[in-house]
């Protein structure tokens, strides 16, 4: 599978969680709505219930996000779905943590799904499997890419599908130099390496900054040659880029 998306120009825009400025993160209303804001790329997090189903939450727990409290894998599928994801936003209260099946639902055929393996449950080979079989149930397997901090999660993921993009996120190592599809350096680490994206090409690979509030930086990722941009507003970004909607 390819990264590159065709007919749609560079840098691509990666919604960070959806639109977490206009909506709740990670829930089906951010997602829509960053659609609707113009992303190439959804980009989510991806824990397991109690019950084995992948849902998307950034945190471990439900605390922060939620009305709950207590542990993602604690849960099982029924009891997460009985808190609002709201953050707190009344207008959002009927929102729900989404599993991954319903986000593959919102998802149009040119759009990629970037999923940040958030635990180590994925370095298992039954869990990966299990991932896997369901992007390709869903028919969005071949638009999809695993990310993470660890690349053990990822790897486990390749090694049940060599063909799945996998993508390397880093706060500290200035170089690409691992096995990864898609690079996501914190985006000091680009001032600090300016040839990080030229790198990243001359592997073959896509290169897009750690960096969810990236307008005003646009001008450098654009001359450093990065190939997407993280945002948590879309829309804003999508102005500042000067793309119509």
């Amino acid at each position: 599978m390819s990264l590159f998306i065709a007919g749609k120009p560079r840098p691509y825009i990666m919604a960070h969680r959806g639109n977490r400025v206009a909506c709740p993160e990670n829930t089906l209303a951010a997602f829509r709505r960053a659609l609707e804001d113009g992303a190439d790329i959804l980009e989510t997090d991806l824990h397991l219930t109690r019950d084995g189903v992948f849902v998307c939450i950034h945190d471990a727990t439900v605390d922060r996000t939620t009305n709950g409290r207590g542990r993602v894998d604690a849960l099982t599928l029924a009891e997460l779905k009985q808190l609002s994801a709201s953050y707190g936003r009344p207008e959002f209260a009927d929102e729900r943590v989404p599993t991954l099946a319903e986000l593959a639902a919102l998802l149009p055929p040119d759009i990629i799904l970037a999923l940040e393996l958030k635990t180590d449950e994925f370095c298992r080979p039954e869990v990966a499997r299990r991932l896997v079989a369901e992007l390709e149930s869903l028919g969005v397997r071949a638009r999809t890419v695993a990310l993470s901090f660890r690349m053990e999660r990822v790897r486990a993921v390749r090694a049940v599908a060599p063909d799945l993009p996998i993508g390397y996120i880093t706060m500290s190592n200035p170089l690409p130099n691992t096995d990864a599809q898609l690079f996501g350096p914190f985006w000091p680490l680009v001032v600090l390496n300016p040839f990080y994206a030229r790198l990243v090409h001359a592997r073959g690979g896509l290169a897009c900054p750690l960096d969810p509030t990236p307008d005003a930086r646009l001008w450098l990722y654009r001359l450093l040659g990065f190939d997407a941009v993280l945002t948590d507003d879309p829309a804003a970004t999508r102005k500042a880029l000067g793309r119509a909607a």
